[in-house]
Formats: C-alpha cells, structure tokens, sequence
C-alpha cells in the first residue's frame, strides 16, 4: 500500500476549516483507503459508515439521526450516492456548536449528488477530488510504469501487465453496467462502452460532436449527453478552449482526455510496454498522463485550466490563468524538444509569464528567455 501522504495533511487540513469535506473520485482509486489514513490523523475517535453494507444502509434510512447524533470526532460516511437523503441531516449536525463532530463523505462524483450536496451544505461543504497515483507518490523513477498501467491502485500494484490489464477490464464491465446507473445514469452500458472506446481514439482531440453523432446515429445533443455523463463520473476531462482577443480565429471546442492512462491504454488495445511503443496513440497518452499531473500539481484556488489553438496552427496544450499570471505548457515525448513557431506564437500572443516545456529526458535547463525545459521526472521540483 503507498501512503498518501501529501493528500492526508490537505484533507486535514480542509476538516479544521470545514464542517464536512467530500472525497470525490471514481469507484477503486482509493477514497476509503485515505480516508482510514485520514482517520489516524485526525488524533479523535472516528466512526465508518459504509453504505454498501445492507445491515449499515437499513440502520441509516431508518434513523439518521439516532445514529449520527450523538457521535464525537470524525465520521466517515462512505459512498454517500446511494443515501443523498442525509445531505439535509448532516446540514443541521454541521451547525451545532460547539462542533462535536467533522464529517468526511466518499462518493462518486454526479451531477445529481454535486447538486444534492450543495443545496442542502452550502458554504459547509469542501470538496476534494481525488485522482488516481502522482508522480511524488509513485516516485519519478517508475514513471513509465505508471503511464503504462494508470493511476487506479489495483492496477498499478497489481503483479503483472496482465494482472492489471484484466483488472482493468473488469473495471470498465462493472462501471459501464452497474456503477453509472447507480448515479443515475439511464443510457444503456453497452453505449458507453462503445462511446467510450471511441473516444479513447480521439484521446487528447478536440471534440467533434458531429463526428460522434454521425458514428452512432444519434442527434449531436445526444453525444453531448453521453461524454458529460463521462466527465461527470471523473473518467474522461474536458479542457476547454481558451479564446484571446486576437485578430486571428482560435478553436472554441474543447479538447478530450481520458483521464486515467491505464484505461486509455486497456480501451486501445495497448497490453505492455512493447505495444505502447509502437501504437500511434503513444504520444497523446503522455500528453495527457503529463498534463494530469501538471493540473494536480498547479491546482490552487482561482487557477483555470485550458488548451488554446487558432486556426493558423498554433497551439498550446495547457494555459493555466491565474488573476493576471499566466503560464504556458507544451508536452513533447522527445528528450531533446526545440522551440518552435507554434511555442514563440502562444508566448506573444497569450502574453505568458513563462512558457514550460515538459519533455521525456532526464535533465532541466532554459532554452530561451522566458522559455524553460522541465523534464517529466523532476516535475516535482522543477516545475
């Protein structure tokens, strides 16, 4: 088990400042294991719902209140979709004062449980969301590793590619089938699967509704519907475009990721290190494995996250806004990049603060004024 250290001291820190904290992630990356790792910090008794126990579910719909009321310390309630009814409960146990209790909810993010909880939690309520492995916990020198399997724990311990591969495998048979209509989900499983590995296809593409929509006959709202559904379950992301005002046309869809790289990799057929040397996906699953880890890294409040690209061809992978600071990403699986026109475009046009340029190789060094190398290994420190 790798120990979650640097999110441990985060959600702490959120539950001293807020009455309940949400852990948000997809099924299997890891939320009751932090939150037991949160619960020896805590330096209180804690107590753990898990609602997917019968026996706990049956006591919780009962009365809520005979069993939360009186608790002290930390209470851990786990997958929290499936009883939304005690938002409003935790609402009224949040105000008492003095606090005798913090709640730490674990959930599969969805629209419907995002709305539920802040409706009924405003102002009460922090959310977390959490990704699969990072580099500064898997540490830079099993990087490959970690883009060939992803980030969800059971594959990237597991003890062989076809360990990991099969659990994959069984991960996406039981989202699609079961884990999405828990949420709500109506579309049929076999659909998203399909769309799903479509979209592995177009891994790090701007999205095309037209394309989606004339491949499964369906109208473009429709597949509009299906890759939200995606985004809001925490397996796919949409980057959305960012538009200056420029006398040039920009790109205004955004563009698409998978979120995991051990899924995109499964969905593509991809089994091993030998086959993801060769697929022509391979360049696209680091872009967005590097910008994953740059979005968790850079996260902050405030900070925004786009790609930008006019129609001249420039273009640049990640713009990451913050009040008037802005700062410019390039991903390039090469050890040695150079600059390029597209590079000196985005950094006079976007008027960046500085312009990185995360490559495959093993050192870090200035290429041009305002312009600097970072390699993927020494994220943690250089960029």
């Amino acid at each position: 088990m790798i120990q979650r250290e640097q999110h441990v001291r985060e959600i702490l820190r959120r539950l001293r400042n807020f009455e309940v904290v949400a852990i948000l992630g997809p099924r299997q990356i890891g939320k009751t294991t932090l939150a037991w790792q949160v619960a020896d910090g805590f330096r209180s008794r804690s107590h753990h719902f898990d609602l997917e126990d019968p026996a706990i579910l049956a006591q919780l719909e009962a009365d809520p209140s005979l069993a939360l009321r009186e608790l002290r310390g930390l209470v851990i309630i786990d997958e929290i979709q499936r009883l939304p009814d005690l938002f409003p409960l935790l609402r009224v146990l949040a105000d008492r004062r003095p606090r005798p209790a913090r709640f730490l909810v674990l959930g599969s993010a969805s629209p419907k449980l995002l709305r539920q909880s802040s409706e009924s939690l405003a102002g009460r309520i922090n959310y977390f969301e959490l990704n699969g492995f990072g580099l500064h916990e898997t540490g830079p020198q099993r990087l490959a590793r970690r883009w060939l399997r992803g980030g969800f724990p059971a594959a990237y311990l597991a003890r062989s590619h076809r360990d990991c591969f099969e659990w994959l495998e069984s991960f996406c048979r039981t989202f699609v089938e079961s884990d999405l209509a828990q949420l709500g989900v109506r579309t049929p499983g076999v659909t998203l699967r399909r769309f799903w590995a479509m979209l592995a296809h177009r891994h790090g593409q701007t999205w095309n509704s037209t394309e989606f929509a004339r491949a499964f006959g369906v109208a473009d709202t429709t597949v509009r519907r299906y890759l939200d559904i995606l985004s809001s379950a925490l397996v796919v992301r949409q980057l959305p475009s960012w538009r200056e005002n420029l006398n040039k046309r920009q790109v205004q869809a955004p563009k698409v990721y998978l979120r995991d790289s051990g899924l995109t990799h499964h969905l593509l057929g991809i089994a091993d290190t030998a086959s993801l040397d060769v697929h022509p996906a391979r360049g696209a699953t680091w872009e967005g494995l590097l910008i994953e880890f740059v979005m968790e890294q850079l996260a902050e409040p405030g900070r925004e996250f786009y790609h930008w690209r006019a129609h001249t061809g420039a273009e640049l992978d990640l713009f990451c806004r913050r009040g008037n600071e802005r700062i410019g990403i390039e991903v390039k699986l090469s050890s040695a990049p150079r600059i390029t026109p597209s590079m000196r475009s985005a950094l006079r046009d976007l008027k960046l603060k500085e312009l990185v340029v995360i490559h495959a190789g093993e050192e870090s060094w200035p290429m041009a004024e305002n312009i600097r190398a970072v390699a993927a290994r020494r994220l943690q420190s250089d960029l």
